[in-house]
């Protein structure tokens, strides 16, 4: 829907020090706000939005870009088109996470105390939620993630994979932030660790059918509805996990993360 929004009062005492561009994209913020906005509804055109902020076109069109590179809005062309409100990528919101860890020293030791935590709370508070589909998902990337090959590349992206199935887990999990938190999580070790090129294969086969393992006992007790034995599963993989990481030299790619990386993946079941 388009809304028509009601001219709010500028901050006083700030023009001398914010160019007039963002100001007006804090104003677009404070309607999107007031005005209770959800990903779909449309900001007024860009000739409304002069007459509305009292502003040149070019400073309009600069506001709504800062809102498009932040993720809060769509903007398209055409007859029909303009300023489209959108939920934030969780691809964007990584990119900006990163940018902020990029001068921390994070391990792999850090993230898997958060996992260790984390995950089998995510996992047992999805168990009620899971529909028929996402439990059919679940037995499905246990398939996929079967090594099959030695090649340590094909192996890497296999243990890549092994995410969705917890990814496919915190889509079903009602608690927002819990699941925003797993899924970062996720696409960090998805996008950023890098193991050593001196190891083995046979050792990333060895992770590879440790996780296939207990995922399907994840995948079975999920299936019985019972949350407890998947919670004690969570718990026990993610100490697994965290040793297999150590044996296989795992480290973060310490870099920032390119606009050219934003494709959005295809997002599990929800």
């Amino acid at each position: 829907m388009t809304v028509e929004l009601e001219k709010s009062p500028r901050p006083v005492g700030r023009l001398k020090i914010q160019k007039r561009a963002d100001l007006v994209t804090e104003e677009i913020k404070q309607l999107i706000t007031q005005k209770n906005l959800r990903p779909g509804d449309k900001l007024p055109m860009e000739k409304e939005l002069q007459r509305l902020f009292s502003v040149s076109k070019s400073t309009i069109r600069e506001a709504l870009k800062s809102l498009e590179v932040q993720g809060l809005i769509t903007i398209s062309t055409g007859p029909t088109g303009g300023a489209t409100i959108m939920e934030v990528p969780l691809e964007r919101t990584f990119q900006l996470l990163q940018n902020y860890l990029f001068f921390k020293e994070v391990s792999m030791e850090d993230i898997y105390a958060a996992r260790r935590l984390l995950e089998p709370e995510l996992a047992a508070g999805s168990v009620p939620f899971l529909s028929d589909e996402q439990l059919a998902a679940l037995e499905q990337n246990i398939q996929t993630c079967q090594p099959a090959s030695q090649e340590p590349s094909l192996l890497v992206r296999q243990r890549q994979a092994d995410l969705d199935f917890h990814d496919i887990l915190a889509a079903a999990n009602p608690n927002p932030f819990l699941r925003f938190a797993c899924e970062l999580i996720n696409e960090m070790l998805r996008r950023l660790v890098v193991f050593s090129t001196q190891t083995p294969p046979e050792e990333h086969t060895r992770f590879g059918c440790a996780n296939v393992k207990i995922h399907t006992e994840i995948a079975k007790a999920a299936r019985a509805r019972d949350s407890e034995r998947v919670r004690a599963l969570m718990k026990a993989h993610m100490e697994e996990a965290s040793e297999y990481v150590k044996r296989l030299d795992g480290r973060l790619d310490g870099r920032l993360i390119l606009d050219s990386e934003m494709a959005p993946r295809p997002r599990p079941l929800s």
